[in-house]
């Protein structure tokens, strides 16, 4: 079976640090070309600076891979899939639910493949976390997701911006995991977005969730955390507490801990291959929504101004 070829589209540092070498190393895909009109490209491959210039110039692509901010990737992705190619979106899948939800009938209507990827979900520890909680009555939930902007997002105005989450880009990753792990349904009960009086998006977050047995889930986002950073999920159970760190790689039990290798990025393009294969797409919104919800109904705070 010919390798599936792929373009990858915006090549910053997320692209170069995961993408490529997933890419590169799963024989279902060849890397056939990148785009951007900012960034250089890659040793080897052809790039181009705009998807119209790689649509009318070639290589020829089978898939392409969506790396750029959420707020612009409706029109890329909407362009590709016009060509009946498949489409791989970074969290998160868009600026909002109604152009993913666009999106995802667009691609059952060509009949091309749609992956909304959600990273975190393929951290070693989470699907033996979610087969564990499965047979287990949740108590409480304790989600502490706290890091350091300057270290993991220098100079990313974009990120700030109507439409780019702020403290919610990372913190969508932990929702991605607690919607993935816990056996019910939770929605929101009561949010506080912290905002700097310069920006257009939260550097914090305390939100409280409550799943459809009563169970409640609470939320610590922060962007200001210097030191040690601090990605961990708790769930207080009737057979003892499970603990997610470290984004998901670290799984604590009552009965010992596990640490597995990174695989977050192999396993995004391993499913990416099977849904092209069998002709169907992957797209949950369910974090998104909750991302949403909370900028629905939380209050809003100001804090001193942010600057890199």
């Amino acid at each position: 079976m010919d390798p599936i070829r792929i373009a990858i589209i915006g090549i910053g540092k997320i692209a170069r640090d995961q993408h490529v070498p997933a890419i590169r190393g799963n024989s279902a895909f060849s890397l056939a070309a990148t785009v951007s009109p900012h960034d250089a490209g890659l040793d080897g491959v052809p790039h181009h600076a705009s998807l119209d210039e790689l649509l009318e110039q070639g290589p020829a692509v089978d898939a392409v891979a969506l790396c750029t901010p959420p707020q612009v990737r409706y029109d890329l992705a909407a362009q590709a899939l016009a060509k009946g190619i498949h489409v791989f979106l970074e969290k998160p899948p868009g600026a909002t639910l109604a152009e993913v939800a666009a999106l995802s009938a667009r691609a059952d209507k060509v009949g091309a493949s749609l992956f909304a990827a959600w990273h975190s979900r393929f951290a070693a520890g989470v699907a033996p976390a979610r087969a564990w909680l499965a047979e287990r009555r949740i108590d409480k939930v304790s989600i502490i997701w706290r890091e350091d902007v300057r270290v993991w997002h220098p100079g990313q105005a974009w990120i700030w911006q109507p439409g780019g989450l702020g403290v919610f880009d990372p913190g969508i990753n932990a929702l991605s995991i607690a919607t993935h792990i816990l056996p019910r349904p939770f929605f929101l009960k009561d949010a506080t977005l912290v905002l700097p009086e310069n920006r257009a998006a939260p550097i914090a977050a305390d939100m409280l969730f409550r799943d459809t047995a009563g169970a409640e889930i609470h939320m610590d986002l922060d962007w200001r955390q210097t030191g040690p950073q601090s990605w961990d999920i708790i769930v207080e159970t009737d057979a003892g507490p499970l603990k997610l760190s470290h984004g998901g790689a670290m799984l604590s039990l009552p009965s010992g801990t596990e640490h597995g290798e990174d695989i977050e990025y192999a396993g995004l393009y391993s499913r990416f291959a099977t849904l092209i294969r069998s002709g169907r797409s992957d797209v949950d919104t369910d974090p998104l929504r909750l991302v949403a919800d909370a900028f629905l109904r939380g209050k809003r705070e100001t804090t001193d101004a942010f600057h890199d």
